[in-house]
């Protein structure tokens, strides 16, 4: 069979998606495998187990990024692709996971055809790209292209207490290799949209350009908790009512910024948390994200302007921490004008899209030329149990997967 001809194998991409959803599967049908979890340490071990059934050469890194390398004719820079296989508590089988099976995948069906590529492959497994357990998110990618100190991430505490260096040790995963492990020559991630573009306007494939940039911010509010029935409201210093004002602010903001910008609220703590208590605490978190820089940055002021009000008008102190801060990510035109130009002779319709997620590929377009892949997500639900792709297109994003690393390794 020629090169060309050659396509994934849908019933076995859709076998090896299953298996890893058992680990960490919930009775309510999603999977929890928050990073470096005992969860976490069983998928990455069958992944591992894959991998070496394959032929892959498996190495493991200091920040516990796992690579598996399929050597090419060359001793040159690979080709990589990959992504990961941590979870959000409520996650689904695909997010992530597509990526990691999915270059699994395209190594069996090379092996399986005889064909060797002049540059290496390789597929990896980043480590807690999700932040659910420790934060920032696309952590593992992050220290992997020199963004964030090994030691700062070695230091960082989850959001049960535990060190992330003693959990990469007590899993297992606490490599040795060296930090970048590889330079790639290019990398392609591919993916579930997450969102309801491609679904909603019945196309295959997102030939994905750019990637929003994000602001992730705490925000802690000290009012004074008093009588919910004896105290005036001109004299309360209410933390939750400041709370709310915030996320009323974010919506409004929002709608008169327009464009692409995006604003979330997503987490909300009240202190004393009680029916008849004025709230004296308030914990909120603050997720501002837009594909233009400038634009986020005004967003980010504005915000920083209302809270400062808010404060003195409501008697009340603010402060924030920042979580996370990465600028927007234009990726590389000519490897996203091949994932277009793929998709295109697969027989597949195409569009270009923006990723209005983080993923691992926006890291690593820092060090090399990177595009991703994105296939429909129906009624664009994700981090969710009922998160779900069509298998025919998971298989569709796996050979344009495929047959965009042929082009690439040569």
């Amino acid at each position: 069979m020629k090169a060309e001809q050659l396509r994934t194998n849908e019933a076995r991409l859709m076998a090896r998606l299953a298996e890893l959803a058992a680990i960490g599967a919930t009775p309510d049908g999603s999977c929890c495998r928050l990073a470096l979890t005992d969860e976490d340490r069983a998928g990455r071990d069958l992944v591992v187990r894959w991998m070496r059934e394959l032929g892959l050469e498996v190495r493991v890194d200091p920040i516990g990024n796992l690579f598996g390398l399929r050597r090419g004719s060359e001793d040159v820079d690979p080709v990589m692709t990959g992504s990961h296989i941590d979870t959000v508590r409520t996650g689904g089988r695909y997010d992530g996971n597509l990526g990691v099976l999915g270059g699994l995948e395209v190594v069996q069906v090379l092996n399986e055809a005889g064909v060797t590529t002049r540059r290496p492959l390789v597929v990896g497994a980043f480590t807690n790209e999700e932040g659910a357990r420790f934060q920032p998110d696309m952590l593992g990618s992050l220290v992997y292209v020199g963004g964030l100190p090994l030691a700062e991430a070695y230091a960082t505490v989850g959001i049960d207490g535990r060190l992330l260096a003693d959990e990469l040790a007590r899993i297992g995963y606490l490599g040795d290799a060296p930090l970048p492990l590889y330079r790639p020559h290019a990398f392609v991630e591919l993916h579930i949209e997450q969102g309801p573009v491609l679904d909603a306007e019945g196309i295959t494939i997102g030939a994905v350009q750019d990637l929003q940039g994000i602001s992730w911010q705490e925000v802690r509010i000290d009012g004074q908790s008093n009588h919910a029935g004896t105290t005036p409201m001109r004299l309360r210093h209410d933390a939750g009512y400041c709370a709310a004002a915030i996320a009323h602010f974010l919506r409004h903001l929002t709608r008169q910024m327009g464009g692409n910008q995006v604003a979330t609220t997503g987490s909300l703590t009240l202190h004393p948390g009680l029916i008849n208590v004025i709230a004296a605490r308030a914990e909120v978190t603050v997720d501002l994200r837009n594909t233009d820089e400038v634009l986020l940055q005004q967003a980010e002021q504005r915000f920083a302007q209302f809270i400062a009000q808010l404060a003195i008008d409501e008697g009340v102190r603010i402060e924030t921490k920042p979580l996370a801060r990465f600028e927007p990510v234009i990726f590389d035109r000519r490897v996203a004008d091949l994932v277009a130009r793929t998709a295109g002779k697969l027989g597949h319709s195409c569009r270009p899209m923006t990723s209005g997620a983080g993923h691992d590929a926006q890291m690593m377009a820092r060090i090399a030329p990177s595009a991703m892949i994105f296939v429909p997500s129906v009624r664009g639900i994700s981090h969710n149990p009922a998160e779900h792709t069509e298998s025919a297109h998971l298989a569709a994003g796996a050979d344009v997967l495929l047959h965009t690393l042929l082009e690439l390794a040569g």
